[in-house]
């Protein structure tokens, strides 16, 4: 996306917001509808189940309509959901170990490609990668994501995480060379 209209969308998402803050239930879901799908997929991918996903992302817009008449925008509404929904995942998670559960295995739906075979191609590498991110530790995997999935600069992850930028930084690149090692060991067993 262009800095024209990255420009353009934040100050949609300001205009957005001032009218949730006096009631406007139009923009409450325009808001859902720009941000539910992106959601949902950070959400997948950190928890690495569907019904979990979907229940992170419907507490996030709960909880955001919530506190519309008073939530003053200071940043990136598209930051700002992706904190509140990697904080909901990393609770379910919480929640999940004191229940003695592991983590489940995904049923990421992708979308649609061209033909069959080409589905059922993209279909596996979904499953593949799903699969590697669910065996990272949570850590590597939320910086992972919120990086390359939610555009979070890494100074901002660092700041959500109270960690420093190094640690963020190595989190990440941990993360990225386990990936590569556990896709590679998928590719030449």
């Amino acid at each position: 996306m262009n800095a024209d209209w990255a420009g353009l969308a934040m100050w949609e998402d300001k205009l957005l917001v001032l009218k949730c803050r006096h009631g406007n239930r139009e923009a409450m879901g325009r808001i859902y509808l720009k941000y539910k799908d992106y959601l949902l997929t950070l959400a997948r991918g950190l928890l690495g189940e569907t019904a979990a996903a979907e229940d992170v992302v419907h507490d996030v817009f709960v909880r955001f309509a919530e506190s519309a008449t008073t939530f003053r925008l200071t940043g990136s509404l598209k930051g700002y959901l992706a904190t509140c929904t990697a904080n909901l995942a990393r609770d379910q998670i919480r929640a999940r170990v004191r229940r003695a559960e592991g983590p489940e295995r995904s049923d990421w739906d992708g979308k649609d490609v061209g033909n069959p075979e080409a589905q059922a191609v993209a279909t596996e590498q979904r499953i593949q990668l799903q699969q590697a991110l669910t065996q990272l530790p949570y850590e590597q995997r939320e910086a992972v994501l919120l990086h390359l999935k939610a555009e979070m600069k890494f100074k901002d992850i660092a700041q959500l995480r109270g960690v420093t930028l190094s640690t963020t930084h190595g989190r990440y690149r941990y993360g990225l060379d386990k990936l590569r090692s556990l896709l590679d060991s998928e590719v030449h067993p």
